[in-house]
């Protein structure tokens, strides 16, 4: 007997308009914000039950993401969550802080009552998961609250950069909670981040965008740091 399609909950099912961007979009939006891990296995069937679409549209979705290395094709029917090496990261930082540094300064500029509203909420929302131990729900929050920040710069071409890195980064952050979860020498930087906009100040809001990126991170460093020397320690000679 064919084997029973495993029930997965990271991705829901999707409306028949446009179907193969609405897979893709789910499957993004599963990967932005942290709802499937490094070196998960994916199979097709799965993806298309959980989605309540046929296989095709599935198929395609994953081999544009594979495009993009936010997924591994290893054969015909082996697909991974793609990860990043802790050299990965770091490199994938260096360009996150310049890239996204520019699209806070833009937005500073550029942004209106109704976005510095829905950072408020996700921001809300963030602290909320968090004293709650919902992982899930914080690292949805958190995608929210800077993809609006970076959507406010009203620069496409930037903001389409930015996602393309956070596909391969947002898998990572469900190594945050509960062993590497933000913190900060002071308040959320995320409160800074919100009053260098409402002061209209590109630069204020690029060093706190930076900041929350550096101290936020800096568990997940540490914690990615001993994974690798513990894989490496273990490695036989």
């Amino acid at each position: 007997m064919p084997e029973a399609a495993q029930v997965l909950d990271f991705v829901a099912p999707v409306g028949r308009e446009n179907l193969a961007g609405r897979v893709y979009d789910e499957l993004r939006a599963a990967l932005f914000e942290g709802r499937m891990r490094p070196g998960q296995r994916l199979k097709i069937r799965d993806l298309a039950a959980a989605m309540q679409v046929s296989e095709t549209p599935v198929r395609e979705a994953v081999v544009q993401l594979a495009r993009e290395r936010a997924l591994r094709l290893e054969a015909a029917r082996s697909i991974t969550v793609a990860g990043l090496s802790l050299e990965q990261y770091l490199e994938l930082r260096t360009i996150r802080l310049e890239l996204e540094g520019l699209a806070a300064e833009a937005a500073a500029l550029r942004i209106a009552p109704g976005d510095l509203g829905a950072l408020d909420r996700a921001n809300t929302a963030l602290a909320e998961a968090e004293e709650a131990g919902d992982a899930t729900a914080a690292n949805r929050a958190n995608w929210a609250f800077h993809h609006t920040l970076y959507a406010a710069a009203a620069m496409p071409e930037l903001l389409s950069i930015i996602e393309s890195i956070w596909l391969r980064n947002g898998p990572m952050h469900t190594f945050l909670y509960p062993d590497a979860r933000p913190t900060y020498p002071g308040r959320h930087r995320h409160l800074d981040i919100i009053d260098g906009l409402r002061a209209r100040d590109p630069r204020a809001t690029r060093a706190a965008l930076c900041a929350d990126l550096m101290e936020g991170g800096a568990n997940l460093v540490a914690l990615l740091g001993r994974m690798e020397r513990d894989a490496a320690w273990n490695t036989p000679a």
